[in-house]
């Protein structure tokens, strides 16, 4: 048995162990009892962003976008699609500039869309631009 794992549900904001060998048993919140991964990106913002990213075990693909941007929505489903293929290894979640512009001012975005990847709280990587599905799985699990 290997050390639990913690994972900060999407639902609730509550912090789970999970023990790694069974997330992909579709683990529940100990505290809502809703599913732990649902295949579709966390909605963060001014409130939840250090919960998820310093809290979580596994490692959160960000998202930072904003409603009136064009290649923004263009890669939302890709994006939705690419949370369906990393999970439960991966986190993806997004974050509205435009609704929490102080967080976008910490990491310094200066384009959107940017994908940024934490781990442990830090993060590892950055891309700028619009992907297709194929392509954010390829760049998350190389950096991930």
């Amino acid at each position: 048995m290997t050390e639990p794992l913690h994972i900060v549900c999407p639902h609730c904001d509550g912090v789970n162990r999970v023990p790694a060998e069974r997330l992909a048993a579709n683990p529940v919140c100990g505290k809502c009892k809703q599913p732990l991964f649902d295949a579709h990106p966390v909605d963060l913002n001014a409130g939840n962003f250090d919960r998820h990213i310093g809290r979580s075990d596994i490692p959160v693909l960000v998202d930072f976008w904003a409603p009136w941007c064009g290649p923004c929505r263009m890669m939302a489903p890709a994006f939705a699609q690419a949370a369906a293929t990393l999970e439960p290894r991966m986190r993806l979640a997004k974050l509205d500039t435009e609704q929490a512009q102080p967080l976008a001012a910490r990491y310094n975005i200066r384009s959107i869309p940017t994908l940024a990847l934490f781990k442990s709280g830090q993060e590892v990587a950055r891309q700028s631009g619009a992907l297709d599905a194929r392509s954010i799985v390829q760049w998350a699990r190389g950096k991930g």
